[in-house]
């Protein structure tokens, strides 16, 4: 028997389907320097299986998208949770820093799934005019992810070494296939049997790169998650080795920072379809612009201790909560006829940014919170001009 839209199951299976991007990633934080001493790996090196793993992620969906847009929702979901499933034993199995790299690959084509996926799923369900609410919610349960995973990921790190971590997402992606399957039921009525051809998949990517406001919000999303990711990249390198934590307490301190993120994940919940998604990026991408800069401005004071990162992170966090949420549902709410499509090429740009934030964080590690901040500064000063350049149009309010 299949799930109603409005049931808790249904709503936890897409949560959970949401949370496999931040679960794969915030799980193994406190494990990275421990990944560097056992392969013998430099920092830059390491911090590749985050972006290894965040470019895999960008490129399958380009390819989900599209296919979820043909044949359907369900059966994208449950291929790609196989996949998933293997990869993370491999990268459990794995004796050398090339074949987890390679595992990494693959068991982010797996995630990619659920996450791009799961946001058509929300499209479908709700609407244009409930998407935002419904992803501010979804995501305030997603949030739980990275508050609880690098707790839990340092407590398996410490106890039973990096590849339980590993074991523990094998797991979930299998219990996550075995819901879908029997409790989700397709939620794509409006196939596109064009969706894959090349030329008409190459004109859809086209228009929507060609829409400005399509675009802006895009950029806006893309801005502040590279905020988010020089955070994720950088900070395990900074705050255990440097500062001295051990990697159960790093997961405590990291995921009550993320109780940030569930602030501005539930406001948007409670507040987009009051307000708007344009009103509520006019009130939180300052919050990313003077939170990034207050915490570049500590780290070139010379501050270096864990409150001068955590409390400006907390409030990036906030704005991150408010931001991304609003600007994917600007983005893909006009497009019902291609959500799959519109939800993978937002996701695309999002990841590859991340992606090359944090390789470059991981290149110009040394030793400070510089780098680190100077990336997340310039995030949030990115989201800040790309809204208010090109999202806002004075005078018009775009309903959640």
């Amino acid at each position: 028997m299949k799930l109603p839209p409005t049931s808790a199951g249904y709503i936890a299976i897409l949560m959970v389907m949401l949370a496999l991007l931040p679960l794969s990633t915030d799980l193994n934080l406190a494990s990275l320097p421990g990944l560097s001493r056992y392969f013998n790996s430099s920092v830059s090196q390491v911090q590749l299986t985050l972006s290894v793993f965040v470019a895999g992620f960008a490129l399958a969906q380009l390819v989900l998208g599209p296919l979820s847009d043909r044949y359907g929702r369900r059966p994208v979901v449950l291929a790609c949770c196989g996949i998933y499933v293997a990869a993370g034993i491999a990268c459990m199995l794995a004796d050398s820093m090339a074949v987890l790299l390679t595992a990494r690959f693959f068991q982010a084509i797996g995630a990619c799934g659920g996450t791009v996926v799961g946001r058509a799923i929300v499209r479908d369900t709700y609407g244009a005019g409930g998407t935002a609410r419904m992803l501010g919610y979804l995501h305030a349960g997603v949030a739980l992810a990275p508050i609880l995973g690098p707790s839990l990921g340092g407590f398996l790190e410490t106890w039973f070494g990096w590849r339980a971590n590993f074991a523990l997402l094998a797991g979930i992606g299998g219990a996550l296939l075995a819901a879908v399957w029997l409790l989700l039921a397709e939620t794509n009525l409006q196939r596109d049997p064009h969706a894959t051809d090349a030329k008409p998949m190459l004109a859809n990517y086209r228009t929507l790169l060609c829409d400005r406001r399509y675009a802006g919000y895009v950029l806006c999303l893309s801005c502040g998650y590279a905020g988010i990711f020089a955070f994720l990249s950088g900070a395990s390198f900074i705050m255990i080795p440097v500062l001295g934590l051990s990697p159960q307490r790093f997961g405590m301190l990291y995921g009550l920072t993320v109780l940030g993120y569930v602030i501005g994940t539930m406001s948007a919940g409670r507040l987009s379809q009051k307000l708007g998604v344009d009103r509520m990026l006019k009130y939180g991408t300052p919050l990313a612009l003077a939170s990034g800069s207050a915490m570049l401005a500590l780290a070139l004071a010379g501050v270096q201790n864990l409150a001068a990162l955590m409390v400006p992170m907390f409030f990036y966090l906030i704005a991150a909560g408010i931001n991304l949420p609003n600007a994917m549902a600007g983005a893909i709410g006009p497009f019902p006829r291609m959500a799959g499509m519109a939800s993978a090429l937002m996701g695309f740009i999002q990841m590859a940014v991340g992606a090359g934030v944090g390789y470059v964080v991981g290149k110009l590690h040394d030793g400070s919170t510089v780098p680190m901040t100077a990336a997340i500064a310039a995030a949030g000063w990115g989201v800040f001009l790309v809204y208010w350049v090109m999202v806002r149009d004075f005078g018009r309010h775009v309903r959640a």
